[in-house]
């Protein structure tokens, strides 16, 4: 037999007996809650339910039919619109429900509610049932049939979207300085992308102490993302850069020479200091700080110290800018006493020595030249170097002023009497002296017998009874020697 066949006795043996089924039912007695017989329940009449049902299906479908096929297509669209889909890995609104010791609950719209970590509400302490965040839906159901959302994930993808949008269109983003690291810090952003600074692109100005940044709230600009690793880098001095840019075409603008400027200490070498003029460097020579002579700026000046500055020129092309700080004051020769002429004794400070001679400032700014041949009566010159240095203090007189070429003269033999004016005393001729072979020359010697005394021994007076063709066949320099004097020729 067939299952056709089989279902056709089936239907045809079921009929009669729910027939029969409603019959009973309907011509049964009615009785009351407690089972006892109803008296005044009222038969029912099958004939008229029956009646009733098809008038009833016949209204139905009578309806169905006034519906056209438009009004249809657009009743289904309304009624999936009130079906909500959900897929893993996407971000989604939802509300909290309910706040617990460990998780939170929150309904997205599905058919179960989902649970997120209270560690991940941390930034967020004032939240509360009712509020709506943004999750991000990790699993559907898992194992226990549970929907797990994360708000960290949700973040962390709208923050990247940020980043990413900041990048292209050369955004600000705002992030927090969380950590030192190798090389720079860590930048929280926005609580969850953690991104590199390197040092140097803090400041535009040498930055020399990096504890002090940790801790801070910063602004950034994106400078470069790696897709692969997620890792951001960004940099605030490019901020700096754009706003001093700005102020850098606004002051080359307005420069003019002899211009009094403010600015402050940036850096310092050897030959001068970078002074910042608030979006614009210029260099203040170390020739130009002080009218006196200084081995270093840091003699004078300190790092982030303020000055009053005077523009001496400037190079718009090369946007170099050549500042001056001696100049705001008169130059001391100006003030340099009358009372200071030839003859004057002066006292100073010994500012250069070189093989030719030792410059001693008398007053910051004003220097006087004391030559090798003003240093000694004697004359067999010595170093300079060997006999003064640099910061020794000393006597001297002066030998010539020229205050309109602002230079000077000074000497030191001359704080001492000229030996020669005593000789015909202490040298008298026919007397018997000891003195020091200083020099040699083919025609004689010359004898020391003190300082700034020298006296010639001619080689034909070495011997009475040798002839010599030279003194050094009779002496070496350095050797004592007897001698006579023959005479004085001052």
């Amino acid at each position: 037999m067939t299952e056709e066949e089989n279902k056709e006795i089936t239907q045809e043996t079921a009929e009669p007996q729910v027939a029969q089924q409603v019959a009973d039912e309907a011509t049964a007695t009615p009785t009351n809650e407690s089972g006892d017989t109803d008296a005044d329940a009222q038969p029912v009449d099958m004939a008229e339910i029956i009646n009733t049902a098809d008038d009833e299906d016949e209204d139905f479908w009578e309806d169905e039919e006034d519906y056209s096929e438009e009004e249809r297509k657009r009743m289904e669209v309304l009624y999936d619109s009130t079906l909500r889909t959900f897929e893993e890995n996407q971000i989604v609104h939802g509300k909290i429900v309910s706040i617990g010791e460990k998780e939170t609950i929150l309904n997205i719209g599905f058919k179960s509610e989902g649970i997120v970590p209270n560690s991940e509400f941390r930034d967020t302490p004032d939240l509360k049932p009712g509020d709506e965040i943004e999750v991000f839906i990790e699993n559907v159901e898992d194992a226990h049939g549970q929907l797990l959302l994360s708000r960290k994930r949700a973040k962390s993808l709208r923050s990247w979207e940020r980043i990413l949008k900041s990048m292209e269109e050369d955004l600000v983003l705002e992030g927090f300085v969380d950590r030192r690291t190798k090389g720079g810090f860590v930048v929280d952003i926005e609580g969850a992308i953690e991104a590199f600074l390197p040092g140097s692109q803090i400041d535009v100005k040498p930055v020399r102490d990096f504890d002090a940044y940790v801790g801070r709230t910063m602004e950034f600009k994106v400078v470069k993302v790696n897709h692969a690793y997620e890792n951001v880098v960004v940099s605030h001095k490019v901020l700096i850069e754009e706003k001093l840019e700005e102020q850098r075409k606004e002051i080359l603008s307005n420069l003019e020479k002899g211009q009094v400027l403010e600015g402050t200490v940036k850096n310092m070498t050897n030959f001068g200091v970078f002074i910042d003029l608030g979006g614009v460097d210029g260099l203040l020579h170390i020739t130009d700080i002080s009218w006196g002579r200084i081995n270093h700026p840091e003699e004078v000046l300190e790092l982030d110290e303020k000055v009053n500055i005077v523009v001496l020129d400037f190079d718009d092309e090369k946007k170099r800018i050549s500042l001056g700080m001696k100049q705001l004051t008169p130059h001391p020769w100006e003030s340099l006493p009358e009372n200071i002429v030839e003859g004057t004794k002066v006292k100073g400070r010994v500012v250069t020595v070189a093989d030719y001679g030792v410059f001693l400032e008398i007053i910051p700014g004003v220097e006087g030249l004391i030559h090798t041949s003003e240093m000694s009566w004697s004359q067999h010159s010595k170093n300079p170097n060997d006999s003064f240095e640099v910061g020794q203090e000393l006597e001297a007189i002066v030998l010539n002023v020229d205050r309109e070429d602002r230079k000077m003269s000074l000497g030191l033999k001359q704080l001492t009497t000229d030996p020669w004016s005593l000789v015909p005393v202490k040298y008298p001729v026919e007397s018997r002296h000891k003195g020091i072979v200083r020099n040699m020359t083919n025609y004689g010697l010359f004898v020391e017998l003190e300082e700034g005394v020298d006296g010639l021994v001619h080689i034909s007076d070495l011997s009475w009874t040798k002839k010599f063709n030279t003194p050094k066949d009779y002496v070496n320099v350095g050797d004592d020697l007897e001698v006579i004097v023959l005479s004085i020729d001052l």
